[in-house]
């Protein structure tokens, strides 16, 4: 049988109050680990945390950050590596509004690179020695499908997506050899509240409606359907876990079969 238990571990999920940051925080919780999860509502972090207590029978953590302030950002992650190692971090943050990138003005590219790029970035850099001082460190990192074809319509997205998987490429090259890793999860289209948005933008772009919106995206997926939360969760849960302890610098795709490329 595969190893996927998180016991003993903890894991920092960024993004983890909704969509795939608590799809992941909860694949975790039923592993074992004990978990940090970060996010910008402390409502929605308040009730997320009740939840994942239940499962994981543990007094789990919760940080209000907004990533638009990257000094809170390190100074806050700064504070709470001194009191706990972190073994797993998953970096995630919600994608760039939908638009063409001939039209984004520098501001959101900006804004973009610092929400994804630099944020994850500064919080890597104060996890990372206590991965190595534990001898277990992950760095999963949800980008997009964009990295492998870029999406239409999602310019500025299409761009941070690529510069954050080259990102990753590097460090998994420069922490091999003490054992961590890093790789990316490439999720396809999937059921979360970003999928509303870009279905809007595609209705508006196209002057269609929503229901012919979503029916073109259907069409774009050998599978048919749209991801469930669950699905792209359990991938981060086994790229976390001591099973790929083999698997680094990778673009994993869970995508229903919709990027046509080897």
């Amino acid at each position: 049988m595969g190893n996927t238990s998180l016991k003993n571990k903890t894991a920092l999920v960024c993004g983890g109050s909704d969509g795939l940051g608590y799809g992941a925080a909860q694949q975790f919780a039923t592993a074992g680990a004990e978990l940090v999860i970060v996010g910008r509502s402390e409502k929605k972090l308040q009730e997320k945390k009740a939840i994942l207590d239940n499962i994981n029978g543990k007094n789990n953590r919760l940080l209000i950050l907004d990533f638009d302030h990257l000094d809170t950002v390190q100074a806050t992650i700064s504070e709470l590596v001194d009191k706990v190692s972190i073994h797993i971090l998953v970096n995630n943050c919600g994608g760039p509004p939908p638009g063409k990138l001939v039209d984004a003005d520098s501001n959101a590219l900006l804004k973009a690179f610092n929400q994804h790029i630099i944020a994850s970035h500064i919080i890597s850099s104060l996890v990372i020695p206590g991965m190595k001082e534990s001898g277990y460190g992950r760095i999963i990192n949800i980008i997009s499908t964009s990295v492998r074809q870029p999406i239409p319509g999602l310019g500025v997205s299409n761009t941070i997506r690529g510069a954050m998987a080259s990102w990753s490429k590097t460090l998994s090259h420069e922490l091999a050899s003490t054992g961590i890793t890093v790789n990316n999860i490439l999720p396809g289209t999937t059921k979360t509240s970003r999928l509303d948005n870009i279905i809007n933008a595609r209705q508006k772009r196209f002057n269609i409606s929503l229901e012919e919106a979503t029916e073109q995206m259907l069409n774009e997926i050998p599978l048919g359907r749209f991801a469930e939360v669950v699905e792209i969760s359990k991938a981060i849960l086994f790229l976390a876990s001591p099973d790929a302890s083999y698997i680094t610098g990778t673009n994993l795709q869970v995508d229903g079969g919709k990027i046509k490329s080897i």
